[in-house]
């Protein structure tokens, strides 16, 4: 089992080479959405830039499709398209690839600043894929948590976790391994990352849904076969932004 692993570890690491590139005739593009006039969207007028920072993985940094389709991006310019008035700034320490320790281990060499009004943190997908104990996790995640409080003033009302998409409900999935097994396993770490922000009063963004409707639905899926599509991640924007203002507003 351990060679199959070191064979098929390539999970979100194996398009670095291929897919980050906006030459990659396979990296989908999208128009940018057109402005949004829901007054209840609307944000304060702010003399400061609003400094949001997106901690995660290939769902982060948007392994396959183009910059601007990623959902940390999504989410940047949908909050401006509502609020014109004010200037936004994106920063995403991700990459493909990466378990909760390499998010660890990169927020302490990048030393990001801890003037943050939003943090997202989705992490935990390669902690599944590379077999790594589940207990590393459960230690890990709560201290990703904490440095994402940090980082967003110390105020865990600025952090939002979203939840781990589900991999089996794509081609590559079907193909790899059990896929039961695979979602079995993705709702084991959803459930303990839940109940952690329950506990801890820290909002949790349920996103898992919208990937398991992949097969039925192959345009949420990227054209690797794998990753989620502009439009998945168009999906995830729409539940992520009423609670970004929300936060945004306090």
């Amino acid at each position: 089992m351990r060679t199959t692993l070191k064979i098929v570890v390539a999970f979100f690491a194996f398009a670095i080479t291929t897919s980050c590139s906006s030459e990659n005739p396979n990296i989908e593009s999208i128009t940018p959405p057109p402005p949004i006039t829901d007054s209840s969207l609307q944000l304060p007028t702010r003399s400061e830039t609003i400094n949001y920072l997106a901690l995660g993985d290939s769902y982060t940094i948007g392994q396959s499709v183009c910059e601007t389709c990623r959902f940390p991006e999504q989410l940047k310019q949908s909050l401006k398209n509502i609020n014109l008035q004010n200037n936004f700034s994106l920063e995403i320490i991700a990459r493909t690839g990466w378990t909760t320790t390499n998010l660890i281990n990169a927020i302490e060499q990048q030393k990001p600043n801890n003037n943050y009004d939003l943090v997202t943190l989705l992490i935990g997908v390669n902690n599944q894929y590379q077999g790594v104990n589940f207990s590393v996790y459960e230690k890990e995640f709560p201290e990703l948590v904490t440095k994402a409080i940090s980082l967003a003033k110390g105020d865990k009302a600025k952090l939002i976790v979203v939840s781990i998409p589900d991999y089996a409900y794509t081609p590559f999935g079907q193909s790899f391994g059990n896929p039961t097994s695979i979602s079995t396993e993705i709702d084991r770490y959803n459930a303990f990352a839940k109940s952690y922000c329950e506990i801890n009063s820290i909002l949790f963004i349920n996103i898992t849904d919208i990937t398991r409707k992949g097969l039925n639905t192959p345009n949420l899926v990227a054209n690797d076969g794998l990753h989620p599509s502009q439009n998945a991640y168009t999906l995830f924007t729409e539940r992520l932004l009423p609670k970004a203002v929300a936060i945004l507003k306090e």
